[in-house]
């Protein structure tokens, strides 16, 4: 690393335009900057999301705002601000409700790893 590289990134996600998901709306940053290895999201739940699962990264939930379930593997989780939720690979699940988390993907989300049964 030449002494010109920084070593952190930074994010303002009032500037991230947000992409469709499977869980909503999401603005997603680090995704290059961190070489691959995880990216943060915060995402905006408006409807009942889309179950899916993910071959070979896992997420981590954190609800910022609102009240909901997360479906995950058959069971049902209740999701209310400050409960956080970790979701291994080939792990169904589903968020209900209106809800704002952070997804935290490890690593570096992957459209092409999304999957649908």
């Amino acid at each position: 690393m030449s002494a010109s590289e920084k070593r952190y990134a930074v994010a303002d996600f009032a500037e991230i335009v947000p992409v469709p998901c499977p869980c909503g709306m999401s603005r997603r940053a680090f995704l290059a900057e961190s070489e691959g290895r995880a990216s943060f999201h915060v995402v905006e739940i408006r409807k009942d999301a889309r179950k899916h699962y993910h071959r070979s990264h896992m997420e981590i939930y954190y609800v910022l705002e609102g009240a909901g379930t997360l479906e995950a593997d058959n069971e049902t989780i209740p999701l209310s601000p400050g409960k956080s939720v970790l979701i291994k690979e080939f792990c169904r699940h589903r968020a209900v409700g209106n809800l704002k988390i952070v997804n935290v993907s490890i690593p570096s989300f992957d459209p092409e790893d999304e999957w649908f049964d």
